[in-house]
């Protein structure tokens, strides 16, 4: 475990109880006899603080391999499309699930949405697998498949919200596209949770080959680098951990963005070493949000993906400033 790990572990430490003890209701370490105290930490904050730690870990390494394999410290998880196709999935759920057996009908929105993310990723495979021009040519292509499927699926998401089937429908789509963790329970972590951790693996795995590409495409090629084999890992790794997250709690932005930054100061710089502290740093970062919109003194939550969007696009404009001057 290496140094960034070890302060993003301890944050997290810190973090967790915290998150667990603070809501509208403030619950004393020591107990003084709040009612419900159980049940409230056990059935609420507990799954809600469980879901945040997966999702936040997710697009954090997702991020980090994200940013290794374009070499482009500006890329995020949104990039791939994946994520607004996992959207455009869950928007059609609405239509959808009415028409599905009652048995399946709590499964219909996650299903759905994990549908999208995996036409994502079989776009992405389709378009950007087939290149024979090697990595560069691999990792062009693959953006612009990326940048493809997001401009399709944000456009056929509008439309769906255009002939949304009832005013309630629509307000359900557009809150439920700024992404929140509210209500979620036991049952979204059983969804998300094993699907992460499998995305976490398959992008450790590729993690070596990410270290090889930084030193250019034709020396990476001459150690044995894989183009297609990466590819593959990168779509599966990052299909997944985001894909489940969106099932789950929407679209929440920024957070692959972020966390590489964080976490690149305190490591070597290889992308290898920044997927764990990443995952880390993320949940972190989820976890912390998460508990401050929950203690807002608010006549109705604030959406987590709104509230992260308000610190990312300002650190955006950061980075964007840092570019033009070379400092990033």
């Amino acid at each position: 475990m290496n140094r960034a790990s070890l302060v993003f572990a301890g944050l997290l430490a810190v973090l967790l109880p915290l998150s667990l003890l603070a809501g509208r209701v403030w619950i004393p370490p020591l107990g003084d006899g709040t009612p419900d105290a159980v049940l409230i930490l056990m059935e609420l904050r507990l799954p809600r603080a469980v879901l945040a730690l997966a999702i936040g870990a997710g697009l954090g390494a997702a991020g980090a391999a994200m940013q290794g394999y374009l070499r482009n410290p500006l890329a995020d998880p949104g990039l791939f499309g994946i994520a607004p196709m996992a959207a455009l999935g869950a928007v059609a759920s609405f239509w959808i699930t009415p028409l599905l057996p009652a048995s399946l009908a709590p499964w219909g929105l996650p299903l759905l949405a994990l549908t999208g993310a995996g036409a994502g990723m079989a776009g992405l495979a389709l378009i950007a697998g087939r290149t024979e021009s090697g990595a560069g040519g691999g990792i062009a292509l693959f953006t612009l498949a990326g940048l493809m499927l997001a401009s399709l699926a944000g456009a056929l998401t509008a439309l769906a919200i255009t002939f949304a089937p009832n005013p309630f429908a629509l307000s359900e789509i557009v809150m439920w596209l700024n992404g929140a963790l509210t209500d979620r329970s036991w049952h979204e972590v059983a969804i998300a949770a094993p699907l992460v951790a499998g995305g976490l693996a398959v992008l450790l795995v590729a993690g070596r080959s990410l270290d090889a590409l930084t030193l250019g495409e034709e020396a990476a090629r001459s150690m044995g680098l894989d183009p297609r084999r990466l590819l593959v890992l990168l779509v599966a790794g990052v299909g997944l951990t985001v894909g489940a997250g969106v099932a789950v709690a929407g679209i929440i932005g920024f957070v692959g963005l972020i966390v590489p930054h964080l976490v690149r100061p305190l490591t070597d710089r290889l992308p290898s070493s920044l997927i764990v502290p990443s995952a880390l740093a993320g949940a972190c970062l989820v976890l912390a949000a998460d508990s401050v919109v929950r203690i807002l003194p608010l006549v109705t939550e604030l959406r987590l993906g709104i509230a992260l969007s308000l610190i990312g696009a300002p650190f955006f404009g950061w980075l964007l400033v840092r570019m033009r001057r070379g400092e990033a």
